[in-house]
């Protein structure tokens, strides 16, 4: 017989042989029995593989043949008993142990009924040797407002694909968002689904920690509806939102998260608002320092906390890679309102010079000796600030176009989900917060701070200050 090359997906006619097949005779009874054990075995892997169903259904069943229709209803009264008990004695073992399971098997059932066309729709489905080829659902854990769904992707996929059409799935599931996110193995990814928004509602300010946790700042609420921690080791912060957005409530949830370290001496906050301190000043006993008029004394402010670094950098070489705070060598951290007045709005042309060569020395060498920058601004433009990229923490809040979603928090966040185009004027301070180096932004609402309760932080922790060049005390 010739050899043949063929193609996977390439059908091959083989020539005509003329080879008889030959005819075997098998006794009815031999057959009878193949078809009984295979349809007994069929039966038994369906019986095993959807217990949940068939286990429930055997239990009625035996307790209606034994004791009639008390049997079943008496089964079910004692289970909502037991579990009304359990679920008002301890909650959170009730929902991890009882409601959030059988919740998820529910939802499994919902999405494997919706999971081909879905696939298909949203163009996952992927054509191999003649065949469609989809991902396949590995299971479902429930939260509170939240599916994870696990996926294991069609080789040659990546969890990008899947982030891509996420508002396509989002449509199709009936849900309010979709997150891609890479899985636990390889070949997985994670698909998180929002069925309601856990972060329409204010989000009130927080407990100040007695001992500042800089790894974890109290600052906010995810929309798991857990808390969120903001670390402030090893990192710069920068804030960008609209106008309206909630950009004071990032920066206040941030300095009232500090509040006791700077009422020990264990941070120093330098405070700088541009505006005339209409957003900061209200807490200037807050700050150890504290700039709002004079471009001057803000320009000098920040070049202090530039060869305040690397005076650092020079005591710590060769001892440690990270400062740790401690009175005598606090924390420092600058925060600025508007970062835009300093870097582009500013006429003074030497002025400006000065405070962008200084920014660029804190940016880059300031994380490792302990100085800190947390900027807001409303403008994220590259002129406008030409040093974004040195920022390794990115807060999206309300942005105007689509666009600038990726220009703020990184190519290809947008379709990951960080729809910040999206958030509406009803939820200022909601945003989406980008790591560097995590590829999954997370949507968090910041806490709100009214006028008179920051007033009242800064008459309980505030300090001696320095406003505009001018050293004043709380009484003044």
């Amino acid at each position: 017989m010739p050899l043949v090359n063929v193609i996977r997906g390439d059908r091959v006619d083989p020539a005509p042989i003329n080879v008889r097949t030959p005819f075997i005779r098998i006794p009815l009874w031999l057959a009878l029995s193949w078809w009984t054990l295979k349809g007994i075995a069929r039966v038994a892997v369906v019986l095993v593989r959807f217990w949940y169903v068939t286990a429930p259904a055997a239990v009625f069943g035996w307790l209606y043949l034994r004791f009639g229709w008390m049997g079943p209803v008496g089964l079910v009264v004692l289970v909502a008993v037991v579990a009304a008990g359990w679920g008002f004695g301890h909650r959170p073992s009730f929902l991890r142990f009882g409601w959030w399971p059988v919740l998820s098997r529910y939802r499994r059932m919902v999405y494997r009924r919706e999971w081909q066309a879905a696939m298909f729709t949203a163009r996952l489905a992927v054509s191999f040797d003649r065949h469609m080829v989809l991902p396949i659902l590995k299971g479902v854990r429930c939260g509170a407002g939240v599916d994870v769904v696990t996926v294991r992707m069609v080789t040659g996929q990546i969890p990008d694909d899947f982030a891509r059409v996420s508002e396509r799935l989002a449509h199709t599931f009936g849900v309010r968002q979709v997150k891609a996110s890479p899985g636990p193995r390889t070949d997985q990814v994670l698909l998180t689904l929002f069925r309601g928004d856990p972060l329409a509602r204010l989000v009130r300010p927080l407990p100040v920690p007695a001992v500042p946790e800089f790894t974890a700042l109290p600052i906010g609420r995810q929309e798991d509806g857990d808390g969120y921690g903001l670390r402030l080791f090893g990192t710069q912060v920068l804030v960008v939102g609209a106008t309206g957005s909630g950009k004071g409530s990032v920066t206040w949830s941030v300095v009232r998260s500090l509040a006791a370290g700077a009422a020990s001496g264990l941070v120093q906050l330098w405070g700088l608002d541009p505006k005339g301190g209409m957003e900061l000043g209200i807490g200037a006993p807050m700050f150890a320092r504290f700039a709002c008029r004079d471009y001057a004394a803000m320009c000098e402010l920040i070049e202090d906390a530039a060869a305040l670094a690397r005076n650092r950098a020079r005591n710590l070489h060769g001892r440690t890679r990270q400062h740790a705070p401690t009175p005598e060598e606090p924390l420092i951290v600058l925060v600025i309102d508007e970062l835009a007045n300093l870097t582009a709005y500013l006429t003074d042309r030497q002025l400006k010079d000065r405070i962008k060569a200084a920014l660029s020395i804190l940016l880059s060498q300031g994380r490792a000796v302990g100085v800190h920058v947390v900027a807001a601004i409303q403008d994220p433009r590259k002129e406008v600030l030409p040093f974004r990229d040195l920022f390794p923490t990115r807060i999206g809040l309300r942005l105007a176009e689509a666009a600038q979603v990726d220009l703020v928090l990184g190519d290809g966040m947008r379709d990951r989900g960080a729809l910040c185009d999206r958030i509406p004027q009803s939820l200022p301070g909601v945003g989406f917060v980008v790591i560097d180096g995590d590829p999954t932004p997370m949507r968090v609402r910041f806490s709100y701070l009214t006028d008179d309760e920051i007033r009242d932080m800064a008459q309980t922790y505030g300090r001696l200050r320095v406003i505009d060049g001018e050293v004043l005390d709380d009484a003044a």
